[in-house]
């Protein structure tokens, strides 16, 4: 099989647990567009956050597209054009809002390129690491939120989120809900995933789906890594998740994605 796309998830699968791209993934990587593979970045992040990263695998200078906020943004890096777009109503917003408080968790969402919450918790803390934006801590989360946003985030521990992630799909299926760590719960509109915009991308680019690869490590991977003609899980994926692809590779840490290119690409 001649693979013509590769679809990578970010965190924990292509970066380093310290949010590099290792010198051999970027090696191969260039390897694989060399061979005209169109490569796609596909994160949970915010677009702003994965920029630097397409530039650094020079992404901006080809006809290429990345896919943000789990599926609900597809930007064309050729002109930052926004080629698709999903948000939350302001309504789904403040319910979402309301389930967080009676269920003791944080929530975060994003407005004007800035993480906003009413709390302050270690786990918006990572957020702010990971994707390098502002923190707007608000006095009245419904108030400052009053327009659509494209997801909120849900945010406590692991364990008892992972009880919760069954409960809020039960209360409301009109959403979609995935993990993207094990404390973060992420919420988009319905029918919003990362395989609903592979799918979409695809088509436009006239890329069959058994010509696609899938890499990703976490629940908000599994729609992708199911379309994908090959998928593939790098070897820290979620424990009960290990049998849902094709493939498993080297951890993140290890060069999973430089693996799957040599095995699936340059063979």
């Amino acid at each position: 099989m001649q693979y013509k796309m590769l679809v990578l998830d970010m965190d924990d699968t292509l970066l380093t647990d310290d949010h590099k791209i290792s010198d051999l993934n970027k090696a191969m990587l260039f390897k694989a567009k060399e061979k005209g593979v169109h490569l796609i970045l596909a994160s949970g992040r915010p677009t702003a956050a994965m920029l630097s990263y397409a530039k650094e695998l020079e992404l901006d200078t080809l006809d290429s597209y990345m896919i943000s906020f789990n599926g609900a943004v597809i930007t064309n890096l050729k002109d930052n054009s926004v080629f698709f777009e999903q948000m939350l109503t302001q309504e789904q917003i403040h319910e979402l809002y309301d389930y967080s408080l009676k269920n003791k968790t944080h929530i975060i969402t994003y407005l004007n390129g800035a993480i906003i919450s009413e709390t302050d918790s270690e786990f918006i803390d990572i957020e702010k690491v990971i994707t390098g934006l502002p923190h707007h801590k608000v006095a009245s989360f419904k108030d400052h939120v009053s327009s659509p946003a494209v997801k909120c985030i849900l945010l406590e521990e692991p364990e008892y989120l992972k009880q919760l992630e069954i409960d809020l799909k039960l209360a409301m299926p009109h959403l979609s809900v995935s993990m993207s760590k094990p404390f973060f719960l992420e919420v988009a509109q319905n029918g919003i995933d990362k395989g609903a915009s592979l799918k979409l991308l695809a088509k436009k680019l006239n890329i069959k789906q058994s010509e696609i690869i899938a890499v990703g490590n976490a629940g908000n991977d599994l729609s992708m890594i199911e379309y994908a003609g090959l998928g593939v899980w790098v070897d820290n994926v979620t424990p009960d998740l290990r049998d849902k692809a094709d493939v498993i590779v080297a951890s993140n840490n290890d060069d999973g994605v430089a693996e799957v290119i040599q095995r699936f690409i340059l063979n």
